[in-house]
C-alpha cells in the first residue's frame, strides 16, 4: 500500500502547483459530477487497480467532486476490441488498453511495438516524449484524447518447444492476437503462420495445442498463467509492451478547460508512477519464472538472424500500419 499512499499524496502536490490561487477554479455542478465510465482488463484486487483508484481520488479531490471515474475492471465489459466498440457508440467512456487497444483506435502508434525497434524502456520514453505532439494528433483525428501512454513490460518469446533461431518457430503455431499485424508479420517473415484467437482463448489453445508460442511479457504470463502451459521463455525481449489511457473526445469536450487540465496532469503523474510498478513486477516476474523452471534461450547467439527478420518486418508493415516517416521519425529518435 505504501506506493499507492505515496502517488496519491505526488498527485495532491501536482493539485496544488496546478491549483494556485491566481485561478479560478470552477464550482461543483448542481447536477452531479461528470461521470468517466472507465473499462480495463485489470482485476479488481490487483495493485494496478489500487493505483487506478488512487488517480480516482485524485481526480475527485483536485476537481471539487466535479469528475469521477466509475471503473469496470477485470474485463466485465469485455476484452479490448469491446472496450474501444462501447466507447465508439457511448456506452463508455474511457479504458486502460494495451498495444492492441491503442492499435484499434490509432493504427500508426503500433510504429512503438516495431519488431526489434524499441527495446529499452529509456528508449520507449524518448520516443514518446519527443513525439508526443504527433501521437497526439493521430488520436485526436481518430476522435480520442490519449490521457496517458506507458509500459506493459518487456515482449519475448516464450514456447512449449525448444527454439534458438528464427527458423526453430518456421514449423511451430504462433498465437498472434486478432488486432496486432506487428507480431503476425514477424512470424509471416520467419515463415510461420500465426494462428489469430483472442486473449481469453490463448490459455485453452495453449493447453489444446492449438497454440505452443506466444508473445508476452513475464509479467503477462504469470497474470495470465500463461506461464503453467510453458516450457521456454528468451532472455531478450524484441520490444516493449504499450499501453495507455484513452479518452473520447466528447467525453472530453464536457469537463471545463480547468478539469481537463487536472485530468491530464493527474493521468500522466499516475502513469508515471505504473511505469514504475510494471518496470519492477516485470523484473520479479522473470525471476520468479526463471526459478519456476522455465528454460531461459539466449537468442543473442543468432542476434543477426533476429535481428534480419526484425527489420524485414518493420519495412513490411510500412504504409499498412505506419508511415514511413513515421517509422523514421522514431528510428532517429532512439538512434540518438
Amino acid at each position: 500500500m505504501t506506493h499507492i499512499k505515496t502517488l496519491f499524496v505526488v498527485l495532491l502536490a501536482a493539485g496544488a502547483f496546478l491549483l494556485p490561487g491566481s485561478v479560478s477554479v470552477p464550482q461543483a455542478s448542481a447536477d452531479g459530477p461528470i461521470v468517466i465510465r472507465f473499462a480495463t482488463i485489470v482485476p479488481a484486487g490487483s495493485a494496478f487497480m489500487k493505483a487506478t483508484k488512487a488517480w480516482n481520488r485524485s481526480i475527485k479531490e483536485l476537481t471539487d467532486n466535479r469528475v469521477e471515474l466509475r471503473i469496470y475492471s477485470g474485463g466485465s465489459q469485455g476484452d479490448e476490441r469491446d472496450f474501444i466498440r462501447k466507447m465508439r457508440v457511448g456506452q463508455m467512456d474511457a479504458a486502460g488498453v494495451t498495444t492492441t487497444g491503442l492499435g484499434i483506435v490509432a493504427r500508426p502508434i503500433l510504429v512503438l511495438t516495431a519488431p526489434g525497434l524499441i527495446t529499452e524502456y529509456e528508449q520507449a520514453v524518448k520516443a514518446r516524449t519527443e513525439l508526443s505532439g504527433r501521437f497526439a494528433k493521430i488520436f485526436e483525428d481518430a476522435g480520442f484524447v490519449a490521457l496517458s501512454m506507458g509500459e506493459g513490460g518487456k515482449n519475448r518469446i516464450f514456447s512449449t518447444r525448444e527454439f534458438a533461431r528464427p527458423e526453430d518457430l518456421k514449423s511451430g503455431r504462433p498465437w498472434a492476437w486478432k488486432d496486432d499485424p506487428v507480431f503476425a508479420e514477424f512470424v509471416r517473415v520467419i515463415g510461420a503462420n500465426p494462428v489469430r484467437m483472442g486473449l481469453p482463448e490463448v490459455y485453452g489453445g495453449l493447453q489444446t495445442r492449438m497454440i505452443d508460442t506466444v508473445p508476452v511479457s513475464a509479467l503477462g504470463a504469470v497474470a495470465l498463467q500463461w506461464y503453467t502451459r510453458l516450457k521456454y521463455m528468451a532472455k531478450d525481449n524484441f520490444g516493449i509492451v504499450v499501453g495507455g489511457a484513452l479518452l473520447t473526445k466528447e467525453k472530453f469536450d464536457e469537463l471545463s478547460e480547468h478539469d481537463q487540465r487536472v485530468l491530464i496532469e493527474t493521468s500522466e503523474i499516475a502513469g508515471k508512477a505504473n511505469d514504475k510498478l510494471v518496470r519492477r513486477t516485470d523484473d520479479k516476474a522473470y525471476a520468479a519464472l526463471v526459478k519456476r523452471g522455465i528454460i531461459v534461450v539466449d537468442t543473442s547467439v543468432h542476434k543477426a538472424e533476429w535481428d534480419a527478420v526484425a527489420k524485414k518486418a518493420r519495412e513490411n508493415l510500412v504504409g499498412r500500419v505506419y508511415s514511413k516517416s513515421l517509422l523514421e521519425a522514431v528510428e532517429k529518435v532512439v538512434a540518438n
